[in-house]
Parts: structure tokens; C-alpha cells; sequence
């Protein structure tokens, strides 16, 4: 490169710094600097030597969180070659659970209050009694807490990330998402980056907040007055859009969801007792492809791991199994008993063992994924404090 392109190529990348700085609006120079550099950020990731990125993959690690009110915790364990899992810390993330009233195999009443970056090796953990989120570093089943930051809002239940791009949903006062920029390995909060929901500032508004798999919208399922399915686009730059594209569903209160191989949303709606389908166009919009009920009670929470989805029914106990066809039609496998109160679920990243924390008495069941679907119970553990505990990740 020559001398005179150099200067330009620095000017023009001043110039564009300066420009999403203006946009992010005021004291989130570094968030801008974050953003422009995003590219460097990930080569730099990679510098690692072989050996320091097996031992720091997590790949065989579960993380579960205890949302207990006195001190959040999150809980480390070791998976082995069977899918039985070892315990091997527990770490405080310097915050607070929270509960809602009312609640009681799920005291968050949400899905994806834990989140997990496995190609940064970063876990970020909310703190619903403190309205904060809590950053780790992850080495192995080694947690290293360096950061504990304001959620932007009242009672966050969610966590999301894409890139260096990290949103939290706050479920209550009318619930809000607040968006963050990722800077090596903290957060930095962008106030322009929140955005009010307007729903009932007395109940739980919020279920779960997830971007889409390609990271161009987020998505957050709305209860209680709301009972909407939103679609934020999100600009790299620009934020969330100032209003969501938002799809009505009454009666049907949606609750969590996950993303099928194809990337359909597949929906639990737990006013109905169902799982919903649907298709996300370019512009938000969603498609309605079907409803399949689960004939249980309370199917609040969902999962996918490979080409099979599993919800599950937090009255009854149970999860219910799918097979998604590449058409995306969903067919029935049965339920599979679980410890009371089945709520939040996490799969292996390679599909064949799926986690599952049942909150009436603190318990995450081991399954067996076979290859039809199946699930083979393997064993459970007691995760310390964890009554009523959600969020659960796994590698």
C-alpha cells in the first residue's frame, strides 16, 4: 500500500468511526471503536495456540444457573463420554436471582437467561434481583468473572448475543430490550440501543429474546398483555429498529422458542398448549405454517438439537419430542418423564444429549439423544440453590 493510501485509507476509517459514534449517541465512542474493529477483534481470537483453544472450548462443559435470590450462582459441570455429568464449581456472578410472584418451578418465567459465546469463551449470566448482567470468562469448566454491568432495565429474564452485538430483555415496568457492544471481554451499553415494549407495567411481559440465526432481527415472544411475537431488525450500526414488526396471537400467550435447521421459529405457546410454526420473511414478518398441540400442561419451553425439537410442559412433567421433516412438519415422538417441574433445556452442540433443568426441586436430567429422537435417561444431578432455577447452556 502507498503512502497516499494509506493516509486516505485512515481517513476514511476515522471519518466512518466518527459517523457510528454520532449514531450511537453520546459516550459510546468506545462501543464505535468496538464495532469498527469487529473484523480485527475475531482475527486476534484466533492467535490462540491449538492446545489453549481445546482446553478453553467448553465443548464437553454444561453451565447452569441457580437464580437463587440470596446470591446468583452459575454451576459448572464437567460432561463425561457417557453424557453424566460432573460437578466441578461454583461461581458467583456478584448479583442477585430474582423471582416473580406467583411463580414456582420458574421463578424467571422466561427462557435463555443464560448465553453462552463458545468461539469467545464468554458466558453472560442475568441477575434479575440486581437488574444486571454478569460477564465470565471461560476456561474449561474455570469461570473468571470480569464484569457485572446494568441490565437497562427492570427484572431481566433473557440474554442474546451475535457477534459482539449483546441484547438483554427486562421483563418488567412494561418491559424493554437494551442493547450492548462487545469489547474484547466486557460490555459496553449503548443508550440508543433501547427500546420500550409498552406492555403491562404490573405482570411479566417478556418470555425470551434471541436473535435469528443470521443476526439481521431479534426476536421477543411478549405475555400477559402482550401476547405478540416481535421482530426487531437490527442494523450492525443503527440498532434496533424503532418499532418491531409485531404478530398478534391471542389467547395463545407464546412463551419460549427455538430455531429450527432451516431457521423457522418454532414457538411453545403456553396458553393453548401447543407449538407453533413459523416462517420469518426479509422485512419481519411472520409466516404461520401450523399448530401442533402437545396435549400437556404449561408447554412453555423449547429446544432443538438436530433435526429434533423438544418442549417442555412444566405441569406435567414431561417433554414432548418432534421430528422436523425438511418441509418442516413436526411429527409426534411421545413425552419423556422428567423431575417436577420441567422448564429450561440445552442440547451438546454435536445433538446427542440434551440437558434439562426441572426447577421444583433444583434438578438438571441427563438424556440420551438417539438417532431416532429417542430420549435414554442417563442420570440428573442436584444443582446447588437451584429451586426454582433457570438457564442452562451447554457445549
Amino acid at each position: 500500500m502507498t503512502l497516499a493510501k494509506a493516509r486516505a485509507a485512515r481517513i476514511t476509517g476515522t471519518s466512518r468511526t466518527s459517523r457510528i459514534t454520532r449514531t450511537l449517541g453520546t459516550g459510546a465512542a468506545i462501543a464505535a471503536a468496538a464495532l469498527f474493529a469487529a473484523p480485527t477483534a475475531v482475527a486476534a481470537d484466533a492467535h490462540h495456540s491449538p492446545d489453549s483453544r481445546v482446553q478453553r472450548s467448553g465443548s464437553s462443559t454444561v453451565f447452569v444457573q441457580s437464580d437463587n435470590t440470596a446470591a446468583n450462582t452459575v454451576v459448572a459441570y464437567e460432561r463425561a463420554a457417557d453424557g453424566t455429568l460432573a460437578q466441578k464449581g461454583v461461581y458467583s456472578t456478584g448479583g442477585k436471582g430474582g423471582m416473580l410472584a406467583g411463580t414456582v418451578a420458574d421463578h424467571l418465567a422466561s427462557q435463555g437467561s443464560l448465553a453462552y459465546d463458545r468461539h469467545n469463551h464468554l458466558l453472560y449470566a442475568v441477575n434479575a434481583g440486581s437488574d444486571t448482567v454478569t460477564v465470565f470468562a471461560v476456561h474449561g469448566t474455570h469461570l473468571q468473572r470480569v464484569q457485572e454491568i446494568s441490565s437497562g432495565g427492570s427484572f431481566p429474564v433473557g440474554v442474546t448475543f451475535h457477534g459482539n452485538r449483546v441484547y438483554v430483555a427486562n421483563t418488567l415496568g412494561g418491559g424493554s430490550v437494551q442493547g450492548f457492544v462487545r469489547t474484547g471481554e466486557r460490555l459496553v451499553k449503548v443508550p440508543s440501543w433501547n427500546r420500550d415494549l409498552g406492555l403491562d407495567k404490573a405482570t411479566s411481559a417478556i418470555g425470551q429474546i434471541s436473535f435469528t440465526p443470521d443476526g439481521s432481527k431479534l426476536v421477543v415472544t411478549t405475555k400477559a398483555s402482550g401476547q405478540s411475537i416481535d421482530v426487531f431488525p437490527v442494523g450492525v450500526y443503527s440498532g434496533p429498529s424503532a418499532r418491531p414488526v409485531v404478530t398478534s396471537t391471542p389467547d395463545a400467550v407464546p412463551f419460549g422458542f427455538a430455531f429450527d435447521p432451516a431457521g423457522r421459529i418454532r414457538v411453545t405457546e403456553a396458553g393453548t398448549n401447543s407449538v407453533g410454526t413459523f416462517t420469518v420473511g426479509r422485512d419481519g414478518r411472520l409466516t404461520a405454517k401450523g399448530t401442533v398441540p402437545t396435549g400437556q400442561t404449561a408447554t412453555c419451553w423449547a429446544v432443538t438439537a438436530g433435526d429434533h425439537l423438544y418442549v417442555s410442559n412444566a405441569a406435567s412433567g414431561t417433554l414432548s419430542g418432534y421430528r422436523v421433516a425438511p418441509r418442516g412438519e413436526l411429527t409426534a415422538l411421545g413425552n419423556t418423564a422428567t423431575h417436577g417441574g420441567t422448564v429450561d433445556a440445552a442440547a451438546s452442540s454435536d445433538g446427542r444429549y440434551l440437558y434439562v433443568q426441572t426447577g421444583a426441586q433444583g434438578v438438571v436430567d441427563e438424556f440420551r439423544v438417539g438417532a431416532n429422537g429417542s430420549l435414554t435417561a442417563v442420570g440428573s444431578v442436584v444443582v446447588p440453590g437451584a429451586v426454582g432455577g433457570e438457564g442452562i447452556v451447554a457445549g
